[in-house]
């Protein structure tokens, strides 16, 4: 995909908004544990909240290194792509469960132009779904100007890469974007990507910091917070440069 349209570097706007999904856009993380039980179950074992609470957050292949220890008798590869199958066949079924005030939040900003970012540790199929069943009809724009999803990076969160990967991807500075996460991992990527980090605790609390923002809710939130964040921003640290050589290429953000 290529870069989008700048936001002038002068702007009060975000250069981009960079969204994690799980448990931050869709609560989809009881789909996800409801997964995790339906398949430790099968292989005879017990599945408690607590251990869901381990991988809230977590790249799916190290939650499949979890599910092994716990008697999963599946390469990885295939309990990652089970769990994903039994989610996605919940979200067919249900729908999106948004989190509150994420839709709208969402849609605001593709009204007003601000460049958008799906950054996932889900699976690409998985966050196509979820982007397709966002209704953006009425703005003629897709809900997202690129997906970044776990099975595309080569480090899960709490590296940085696929932040950074986003923000090469759209063209933009990552220290002028904002970042929206709800988990541990997920914000330390966030934060260590130079991104302004907007946490919004869910499934695990997360206490205030000095190293991110930290809102209850996106409800009642727009794009004139976002902006204000923005303006009363110290000077962030310069963005760590990622050079990533794989079988394919070799990426630079």
């Amino acid at each position: 995909m290529n870069p989008v349209t700048p936001i002038p570097a002068n702007s009060a706007l975000p250069a981009a908004v960079l969204w994690d999904m799980d448990g931050t856009l869709v609560d989809s993380e009881p789909f996800w544990m409801r997964a995790e039980t339906e398949l430790v179950g099968s292989f005879g074992g017990t599945w408690t909240h607590e251990d869901c609470m381990q991988l809230v957050g977590s790249g799916l292949w190290n939650s499949a290194a979890i599910l092994q220890s716990h008697g999963v008798d599946m390469p990885a590869d295939a309990i990652v792509a089970w769990l994903t199958s039994r989610v996605q066949e919940q979200l067919a079924a249900e729908g999106i469960p948004w989190r509150p005030g994420a839709q709208e939040l969402l849609l605001e900003l593709k009204a007003a132009g601000i460049p958008t970012a799906l950054v996932t540790m889900s699976v690409e199929r998985m966050a196509r779904q979820v982007a397709d069943l966002v209704d953006v009809s009425d703005l003629h724009a897709a809900a997202f100007d690129t997906i970044v999803a776990g099975d595309m990076v080569v480090e899960s969160k709490p590296h940085p890469e696929a932040y950074l990967t986003a923000a090469r991807i759209l063209g933009v500075d990552p220290a002028r974007c904002i970042a929206i996460e709800d988990s541990v991992p997920g914000v330390a990527s966030a934060v260590a990507s130079g991104a302004l980090t907007i946490a919004v605790p869910h499934q695990i609390d997360l206490p205030e910091s000095a190293d991110y923002v930290r809102w209850e809710s996106l409800a009642g939130r727009g794009l004139a917070d976002l902006a204000a964040l923005l303006a009363n921003r110290p000077t962030p640290l310069p963005t760590p440069s990622l050079t990533l050589n794989t079988a394919e290429d070799t990426v630079t953000a």
